[in-house]
C-alpha cells in the first residue's frame, strides 16, 4: 500500500520561495564599517531572481558550478539562494586557503563563474589565471561600483560589476523544475593529507538538514529569531544556519569582514542578534573583550551554537554565569552537512548541576536522521555504553556516501559498510550523546595507553590565567609518544609550568601530565579557525618551539 500524499520536491527553491514571500517582512542586516545596511526578505527575493537572470545571461544553463569568494553578507546570501534554485551548483571557496589548494579546488570543481567581494579582489587576482574553467568574474558589494577592475582584466575571464548585471534584469525569473536529489552545493574538506576532497550536497539533504537546524534541539528558530552566522559561509555552508533562517523566517545578521571581538559586539547590539554560531576561538576572544568592556555586552544574545572543535567547559560556564548566554555544543564535519549532533542535557537533569555540565561538555545528542556507532581498531562495533572507546562512524540522509571525483587512492578508506568513518575517537552512550576524546591523528599513545589531548586542553583552559592551550604528541624514545602543551597566557598574568602541572594533577594521573611545555603568543589555526596541530608538530620537529 502506498500513501495518498503529494510528491513535492524538497529543494532550495522551496526554501527561497517560502522565506521571501511568507516571511517577506523579515530582513537580512549586513555590518558595514560604521553601521549596518538592511534588505527585507521580500526585497531579497527580487535580487535572487535578478541574480539568477544575470547568471543565465552569462551562460549558466545547467548544473555548472558558480563559485563564491565572499564574506558573510547580503550578496553572498543572494547567491546561496539563486544559484541552487536555478539548477546550478553553489561552490563556496575558502578565502583563507593557501594558493595551491584554492586553485586545485576551483579547477577540480570546474567553476564557470566566480562571485568575488570587492574587498577580496586583491586575494583572487594572483590565482585567477590558473583557474582554467572560469569564464566570468562578478565583483560584488557596496565597494564594487568604485573598484578598480583593471587587475582582474586580462586574466582569461570577463569581468562584471554585480549591481550593473542585476539592475539590467527583470524582477522575476522562470524557475526550472529540480529533482531533490540533484546537486545544490559543494564544499571541500580542509584535509591534512593529500588534496582537499569535494562533498556535494543535494537539495534534499540541505532541506532535511535545515529542518534539523531549525528545530528546538539545535537553534530553536522562528520568525522572531535573529540569527548571526559568524561561522563563514564558505565553512560547510555556515553550518546550515542560512537556509534554516529562511525556512523559519528568522532574520539574518551578517557580519561581513568585521570579525574581531569589538566590532562583533557592536554589531550584535545593532542587529539585535538572538542566536549565533561560531568556533570556540571566536567566543574566547569575545569573552575576553567583554571582561575589559562589560558595557558592550550584547543584551539580545541568548543562545550560541558552538563547534568545529571541542568547546571548553570553562568557556561555556563563563558565558553563562557572567552574561547569561547559553552555549549549545554541536558536532559535525563537512561530510555531514555539517551538524550531526547537538542538544541540552536529558530530561531529569537539573541545569547548573555538575551532571548537567558534564552533558554540556559532550558533543551533544545524535539528531533524528543520523545514526552513530563506535568501532574498534579491529572493525568490530562496540557497545554504546558511554565507556567503550573507538572511532565514531555515522550515516544518514545528510551524510556523504563518497567524495566527488576524488583522486586520492585512500579516499575509499573513509567509508565502511555504508558508514562514514569520521576520524574522531570517542564514546557513545545509550541516550545518543557523543563524547569525543580526540581526532584519530591527534590521540597521544604513551606506553601503550591513550592520553586525550582534548581533555588536557579543556582542563588547561579552565585555569584563570590561560587563554588557549593546544596539546600534541611528540616522539619519545621510552614511551613512543608524550604530550607537549603549548599555552597562551592571559595578558598580565604570571604563571609557571609547575603551577599548571599542579593544576592538572588534581584531575589527571601523573603519567598523563605533559612533559614538555611552551608558552606562545598564539596557537596556530587552520583556515576554518581550529587549532592547527600539524603546524605545532612541524615547528617542534624543526626545533622552532622554545620549551620551558
Amino acid at each position: 500500500m502506498r500513501s495518498t500524499m503529494q510528491d513535492a520536491q524538497l529543494t532550495i527553491r522551496e526554501i527561497t520561495r517560502h522565506g521571501t514571500t511568507v516571511h517577506r517582512d523579515s530582513e537580512v542586516v549586513t555590518a558595514t564599517e560604521d553601521g549596518t545596511r538592511s534588505l527585507s526578505y521580500g526585497e531579497l527575493g527580487v535580487r535572487v531572481a535578478q541574480l539568477a537572470g544575470a547568471l543565465r545571461g552569462l551562460g549558466v544553463e545547467g548544473d555548472q558550478r558558480v563559485a563564491t569568494f565572499m564574506w558573510n553578507n547580503a550578496e553572498h546570501l543572494t547567491a546561496y539562494l539563486a544559484v541552487p534554485s536555478m539548477g546550478a551548483v553553489l561552490h563556496t571557496l575558502n578565502i583563507r586557503l593557501p594558493a595551491d589548494q584554492l586553485v586545485y579546488i576551483a579547477n577540480h570543481a570546474e567553476d564557470k563563474v566566480v562571485l568575488v567581494d570587492a574587498s577580496l579582489v586583491g586575494l583572487l587576482v594572483p590565482h585567477l589565471a590558473a583557474m582554467e574553467t572560469v569564464e566570468h568574474v562578478v565583483v560584488a558589494g557596496p565597494e564594487a561600483a568604485g573598484a578598480d577592475l583593471a587587475p582582474l582584466q586580462g586574466q582569461g575571464a570577463e569581468v562584471h560589476r554585480y549591481d550593473e548585471l542585476l539592475d539590467a534584469q527583470p524582477e522575476t525569473f522562470d524557475w526550472p523544475e529540480i529533482d531533490e536529489r540533484d546537486a545544490a552545493a559543494m564544499c571541500y574538506t580542509s584535509g591534512t593529507t593529500g588534496n582537499p576532497k569535494g562533498v556535494v550536497y543535494s537539495h534534499r539533504s540541505a532541506y532535511l538538514h535545515s529542518m534539523a537546524i531549525w528545530s528546538g534541539t539545535v537553534a530553536a528558530l522562528d520568525a522572531h529569531s535573529r540569527v548571526l552566522p559568524i561561522v563563514p559561509q564558505f565553512h560547510a555552508n555556515a553550518w546550515g544556519l542560512v537556509y534554516a533562517a529562511l525556512m523559519s523566517g528568522a532574520s539574518l545578521c551578517m557580519p561581513d569582514r568585521w570579525l574581531q571581538a569589538e566590532p562583533l559586539c557592536r554589531f550584535m547590539a545593532a542587529s539585535r542578534a538572538t542566536v549565533s554560531g561560531a568556533v570556540p576561538t571566536v567566543w574566547n576572544d569575545v569573552l575576553g573583550h567583554l571582561e575589559r568592556h562589560p558595557e558592550q555586552k550584547p543584551e539580545s544574545l541568548g543562545l550560541i551554537l558552538c563547534g568545529g572543535s571541542a568547546v571548553p567547559l570553562a568557556l561555556q560556564q563563563a558565558l553563562w554565569r557572567k552574561h547569561g548566554i547559553e552555549v549549545r555544543q554541536a558536532w559535525g564535519m563537512t561530510e555531514t552537512s555539517p551538524v550531526a549532533s547537538a542538544g541540552r542535557p536529558p530530561l531529569g537533569v537539573e541545569e547548573g548541576t555538575d551532571e548537567a555540565w558534564r552533558y554540556r561538555g559532550t558533543q551533544g545528542r545524535l539528531l533524528c536522521g543520523v545514526e552513530g556507532r563506535i568501532v574498534g581498531d579491529d572493525g568490530s562495533v562496540l557497545a554504546d555504553d558511554g565507556d567503550a572507546v573507538g572511532e565514531l562512524e555515522v550515516r544518514g540522509p545528510w551524510v556523504t556516501a563518497e567524495y566527488y571525483r576524488s583522486d586520492d587512492p585512500q579516499a575509499a578508506e573513509k567509508f565502511h559498510d555504508g558508514w562514514l568513518r569520521t576520524g574522531d575517537v570517542g564514546k557513545l552512550d545509550a541516550l545518543g550523546y557523543i563524547t569525543l576524546t580526540d581526532r584519530s591523528k591527534d590521540v597521544i599513545k604513551s606506553g601503550g595507553e591513550w592520553i586525550s589531548s582534548v581533555d588536557l586542553e579543556n582542563a588547561l583552559m579552565a585555569h584563570d590565567d590561560v587563554v588557549e592551550a593546544a596539546v600534541v604528541a611528540i616522539p619519545d624514545e621510552k614511551w613512543d609518544e608524550r604530550p607537549l602543551a603549548t599555552v597562551v597566557v592571559r595578558e598580565g598574568a604570571d604563571v609557571t609550568v609547575e603551577q599548571l602541572r599542579e593544576f592538572l594533577a588534581a584531575d589527571f594521573a601523573k603519567w598523563q601530565l605533559p612533559d614538555a611545555w611552551a608558552f606562545v603568543d598564539q596557537v596556530p589555526r587552520t583556515s576554518v579557525g581550529k587549532f592547527d596541530k600539524k603546524v605545532i608538530r612541524k615547528q617542534y620537529a624543526a626545533g622552532e618551539v622554545e620549551l620551558q
